[in-house]
């Protein structure tokens, strides 16, 4: 009769954190692999791409971006910003709107036909994730929100941290 072997004890806490930063960027690089997917299908530029990406990003979390904060993001020269912009607005991916809260400015939003574009492409991952994660509980999934919005936080400091003056 053979022993049976004890399970392996869990990760320890620095192991944990260095398996979520390599899970974080693995999906980083895979992300970043479909979207140049996306790009070379839909004929869009990787600059372009990232752009939507920003303002798809902040229009979802119900915070349109500006011109000015989409160039800071995207680290452009002003002429630059307007010249990516005004090309994503006559391909129909995007529109200017108004800035309720400040009428000199201006919010950058999809235009239907960019987010259509935009699902058409995007839909199948969704699709993917969802049975990736179907047998998964509503608490590991909570945990695992919880994880990702600290690690999208402790980014955006550091981020913070590279661009104040030294």
């Amino acid at each position: 009769m053979s022993k049976r072997r004890a399970p392996d004890p869990p990760p320890g806490r620095d192991e944990l954190e260095r398996q979520l930063s390599a899970d974080m960027r693995a999906i980083t690089a895979q992300s970043d692999r479909i979207g140049r997917h996306f790009a070379r299908t839909n004929e869009v530029g990787s600059s372009d791409f990232h752009a939507l990406l920003h303002i798809m990003v902040s229009e979802t979390a119900g915070k349109p971006l500006t011109l000015a904060q989409l160039r800071q993001r995207m680290d452009v020269s002003p002429a630059a910003i307007t010249y990516l912009v005004d090309r994503m607005i006559d391909a129909g991916h995007i529109r200017r709107e108004p800035d309720p809260g400040d009428r000199r400015k201006w919010l950058l939003r999809y235009e239907e036909s960019g987010m259509t574009l935009a699902h058409a492409f995007f839909r199948p991952l969704g699709i993917h994730l969802s049975k990736a994660m179907a047998e998964l509980s509503d608490k590991d999934l909570l945990a695992a929100h919880r994880v990702f919005s600290a690690m999208i936080a402790a980014m955006s400091a550091f981020e913070d941290e590279l661009e104040s003056p030294r």
